[in-house]
């Protein structure tokens, strides 16, 4: 029994370090406005939403990779899964869920528009480096 309480005490403390971490990676990003380049291409007008995080996923992987980015990505994608299941399991139970849950999946979106445009301006740098020579 005490094995028991120990191991859900351990995941629970590992499940509230994961969650922080996943919103000050996105709190991180929330300053960076969304530049022009991925509004166009993404058609995010004024602020993410997070029904705009597939779609900009789906056009981050058609960019070249940036090393530095990838794990963050990933863990925020993570976040993003756990977010669409707490709200799809609690939801109903707790109408509150929806609301902060959106929020967060905002949040992921926000920062997968702002890697995109880092994306974009490094594919435009190299650009200019191969013009140049």
């Amino acid at each position: 029994m005490m094995a028991a309480f120990i191991l859900a005490f351990s995941l629970l403390t590992l499940l509230m370090f994961f969650v922080s971490y996943c919103r000050s990676l996105t709190a991180s990003s929330l300053h960076t406005t969304i530049s022009e380049d991925v509004r166009d291409v993404t058609g995010i007008q004024t602020r993410a939403a997070g029904r705009d995080y597939a779609r900009v996923m789906q056009i981050l992987q058609l960019c070249p990779d940036r090393p530095e980015d990838r794990s963050r990505l990933q863990i925020v994608g993570a976040y993003y899964s756990f977010l669409n299941l707490l709200d799809q399991g609690f939801a109903k139970i707790f109408p509150n869920v929806r609301a902060w849950a959106e929020e967060e999946r905002a949040g992921c979106a926000h920062f997968a528009a702002v890697a995109l445009g880092r994306r974009i301006a490094l594919n435009r740098e190299m650009l200019a480096q191969q013009v140049d020579l």
